[in-house]
């Protein structure tokens, strides 16, 4: 009696001849088809990169890989998309790092404040070693993390005054990601954090139920955020990187002439998604200074950066295996 194997309906189906009934030649191979998770709408920088991957996968193998990119997050919210990516229901995604901490506990050091001195600092280690342990605790947790997308860097901004030193956040509601870590940094600082969807942002802006908010400058633009919270202060708080994965199930079936090929495409996406991004930022600053809104620079990081002391003192409390990677990050960029 003839076997069959039964395969996910996302896979190829693999048929090989038996018992001389049938030919390889009668069946031939089909493409895997592979779908990719991205939260972001179409032009975004994120998202052209992304169709670039997609095609470079489809056109470096020969169309044995056909990616296919769904934007806007229509598979689901990124928490889900993680996990299915992970559990290899989808093949392919841009994660932020930030929602990563529950899957992968590594990911969290990317989530304090002030990690990096700057965007290009995180470049640079994410390209190296230290973002090759970030990839190994990854692929523990069934994720291949092919590059880094840059996010910007993340400031305050605000609907009363500039924010040039912590006090000037004192009493203020200042909007933050539902992470206990940005919670316990704006608190250190002085303010009231208030954790609540990014949805939600403009209209409590508009209302008075929160003061501010913190993120990057593309996003205060695209938001319209700086219509109703028009001082925004480079703290540069926060440099969370991205990244562009693949299913460690889909990639363990991949041969490793079509592995190299993805790495390739990857690596194209990483370096248009950058220049990308970069342009995007230029654009949105200048944008939201010509509809009146005031960026100014904090002269004085440093005074931020040591209230944070006891944000990390009860993270490496709770997380002391990560201590050593938390110093080498530092320590990579006093050098």
């Amino acid at each position: 009696m003839l076997t069959q194997k039964i395969l996910l309906p996302r896979h190829s189906l693999k048929i090989a001849a038996a018992a001389g009934l049938m030919t390889a030649a009668a069946f031939p191979v089909q493409a895997e088809q592979w779908r990719g998770w991205n939260i972001q709408p179409p032009g975004y920088p994120n998202t052209v990169a992304l169709e670039t991957f997609a095609s470079e996968v489809s056109e470096r193998t020969e169309g044995r890989i056909e990616p296919k990119v769904y934007n806007n997050g229509v598979l689901g919210a990124q928490p889900d998309a993680i996990e299915q990516t992970r559990n290899g229901a989808l093949d392919f995604g841009n994660f932020n790092m930030g929602p990563m901490g529950p899957m992968v506990p590594a990911a969290n050091v990317l989530s304090l404040p002030f990690i990096f001195n700057s965007e290009e600092s995180m470049y640079k280690l994410m390209d190296g070693e230290i973002g090759q342990r970030f990839a190994n605790a990854m692929k523990d947790q069934g994720l291949i993390a092919l590059g880094w997308f840059g996010a910007g860097s993340r400031s305050l901004y605000n609907s009363d005054h500039p924010i040039e030193a912590p006090e000037d956040l004192k009493g203020m509601k200042i909007r933050v990601m539902n992470n206990d870590l940005y919670v316990d940094m704006i608190e250190a600082l002085g303010g009231n954090a208030t954790p609540m969807a990014a949805s939600e942002v403009y209209q409590s802006l508009t209302t008075g139920v929160i003061d501010g908010a913190e993120n990057n400058i593309p996003t205060y633009e695209a938001s319209g955020h700086y219509e109703v919270a028009n001082y925004f202060s480079l703290t540069n708080h926060l440099v969370i990187p991205e990244c562009l994965c693949v299913a460690k199930s889909s990639w363990d079936e991949l041969s490793e002439q079509d592995r190299n090929s993805v790495k390739a495409a990857a690596e194209l996406a990483v370096t248009e998604q950058r220049k990308l991004w970069e342009e995007r930022t230029t654009a949105g600053r200048k944008k939201v200074l010509d509809a009146g809104a005031k960026i100014n620079e904090v002269s004085n990081k440093a005074a931020f950066q040591e209230l944070m002391k006891p944000v990390y003192d009860d993270f490496l409390e709770d997380h002391p295996d990560l201590a050593s990677l938390v110093e080498d990050i530092q320590m990579a960029q006093t050098q």
